[in-house]
């Protein structure tokens, strides 16, 4: 069983994919690969930089995630590009984690995974969303700007949509016991 688990920016994604780990569930997050495995590949460095210069990295030499960020959510180019370049190697490490044989029930966390056109990846498909003012508020709490905030949420597809094309929605505006109690029922209503 693949769970492809996805939801708007601020949703609490990462909150529900906890909860699948502690019910057993083998979770490959994909942004966690992106920043620790994708952009610290230093064939990615040397693109990155041969097409914005030196100053995107920090000085460790690694890639400056928010500078990144700030060039690609300002231009709907230079995203399309930064995913071609990352997104191949995303996918091939995605093969080598499948690969792991003893592992029946995996949940992979995927922002992307509907705007990627990736539900072929996965048996079951899960939405975790909230309303709009919850995701910007839990946003600010990271730390965005409202403005940076709006952009971030403009850039994907929009939730409603995401809604609509998973199998499964948790909805998150509650606590994270709610939040929880959705997750137990979805995962007991599962084939073993």
């Amino acid at each position: 069983m693949i769970l492809g688990l996805t939801g708007g920016i601020g949703c609490g994604k990462s909150a529900a994919a906890q909860k699948f780990v502690a019910l057993g569930f083998h979770l490959v997050d994909s942004d966690a690969l992106i920043r620790n495995r994708v952009l610290q590949d230093p064939a990615v460095t040397r693109e990155i930089c041969a097409r914005y210069g030196d100053a995107i990295l920090m000085t460790d030499s690694r890639v400056d995630r928010s500078v990144l960020a700030a060039r690609v959510f300002g231009d709907d180019r230079e995203r399309v590009w930064l995913e071609a370049l990352t997104h191949p190697i995303l996918f091939g490490i995605w093969r080598e984690e499948l690969a792991l044989a003893s592992v029946r029930r995996w949940v992979f966390e995927v922002p992307l995974l509907f705007e990627q056109r990736l539900e072929n990846w996965f048996d079951f498909t899960v939405c975790v969303a909230c309303s709009f003012d919850q995701q910007i508020v839990r946003l600010e709490q990271r730390g965005l700007s409202r403005g940076l905030a709006e952009k971030r949420i403009a850039k994907q597809l929009p939730l409603a949509r995401k809604v609509e094309l998973a199998d499964k929605v948790l909805w998150n505006d509650g606590t994270l016991s709610f939040l929880h109690a959705q997750i137990d029922t979805l995962v007991g209503s599962l084939p073993n």
